[in-house]
């Protein structure tokens, strides 16, 4: 669920996008997106500036339909867009207010909006104090905003969280990781909001059904071998009555030279496909340092910014106040000087690839 609000909302744009107004969608909040009226007409684009898709456009483009007939497509097309629409409104989690603050859990939300991060969460504790969902009461709430609000001072301003990708990593794994022993009270919560949604399986349990695949026990070749062969037997109505003609007998006296020549093939085959997936990978290593090169110099940056924040804030205050922001800066200064250390080893990793791959 976490990421579940920011996909709905971009699928619904996605739609409104090809029949409503730009200038209706311009600056819309989560929650508008499920009460725009896309009924009323005088929100809808004209017919002719409709998206229908590329594969429709061609059609009405290579035909020679009257006008007339084309234009009450389009519209077709824009009330059945708006049909669409209504329906996904409807039935739309994002009506929840729940669904929309559980994006407080996704790490590339946390280093890039942490104040917005801090709202949210302070609402999902509400939420599960009016419900009495919250053993320890208010004193247990304030303890999770307190230990979030520092988690996100700290911990969050990394790279890692910048460049998070809930496709190759779980988020109860990553997060664990950083809550599990530092900050416990928020790490239980936490576990709480990742099991709200039913379609959490694969957090909540290791496991998807949407990953479970059948492997294929029969390649191509074979598997149109044998309905060649199956078909060539049946229209002679049966196995004995097969004509042996010279052909065939021809063509079974060598089948076994052309197998050999078709396993020296894909060998040949799978050792170019062996060397093509190595480079591959070289080269997916290579961006990945890029990638890694470019998160690190924005992390860098944005600690950096953080600690001559705290230490002018520093200035102004006195006593515990004024020592918790000189700790918080030089926490900070000390993980900026440790980004730039890494960045100069990426960097040495990034020449040393390129000139591999240039070899």
């Amino acid at each position: 669920m976490p990421f579940l609000g920011k996909d709905l909302a971009e699928l619904t744009k996605s739609l409104l996008r090809r029949f409503i107004k730009r200038e209706l969608l311009q600056d819309i909040t989560t929650l508008q997106l499920t009460r725009l009226d896309v009924a009323d007409k005088n929100n809808w684009l004209h017919p002719q500036d409709i998206d229908i898709g590329l594969g429709a456009e061609s059609i009405l483009k290579s035909t020679k339909g009257v006008e007339l007939t084309v234009l009450e497509f389009r519209r077709d097309c824009m009330q059945g867009l708006s049909n669409i629409v209504r329906k996904v409104q409807e039935k739309s989690p994002l009506k929840y207010p729940t669904v929309r603050q559980m994006a407080c859990l996704d790490p590339s939300v946390m280093y890039r909006d942490p104040d917005r991060c801090k709202r949210q969460i302070k609402c999902l504790v509400q939420r599960f104090l009016q419900d009495k969902q919250l053993t320890g009461g208010v004193s247990a709430g304030d303890v999770i905003l307190q230990q979030f609000d520092a988690f996100l001072s700290l911990e969050s301003r990394s790279e890692e969280f910048l460049s998070f990708q809930p496709m190759q990593k779980r988020l109860d794994i990553f997060l664990r990781d950083f809550l599990g022993k530092t900050y416990p009270e928020l790490w239980a919560f936490c576990q709480k909001l990742l099991i709200l949604s039913h379609g959490q399986a694969s957090v909540e349990r290791g496991f998807s059904v949407n990953k479970e695949v059948e492997a294929c026990n029969m390649q191509q070749d074979t598997f149109v071998a044998q309905r060649l062969v199956c078909d060539y037997v049946t229209l002679h109505g049966g196995v004995t009555k097969v004509p042996l003609t010279r052909q065939l007998l021809n063509s079974v006296s060598s089948a076994r030279s052309r197998y050999r020549i078709h396993l020296d093939q894909e060998r040949r085959k799978k050792e170019s496909e062996a060397q093509g997936r190595k480079r591959k990978a070289e080269e997916d290593h290579l961006e990945e340092l890029k990638r890694r090169k470019k998160s690190i110099l924005e992390v860098s940056e944005g600690l950096a910014r953080d600690a001559d924040r705290f230490a002018e804030e520093a200035e102004g205050k006195a006593g515990s106040k004024m020592a918790m922001l000189i700790s918080k800066s030089n926490l900070l200064l000390r993980g900026f000087k440790e980004k730039l250390a890494e960045l100069e080893i990426i960097e040495k990793e990034i020449v040393a690839k390129g000139a591999e791959l240039r070899t």
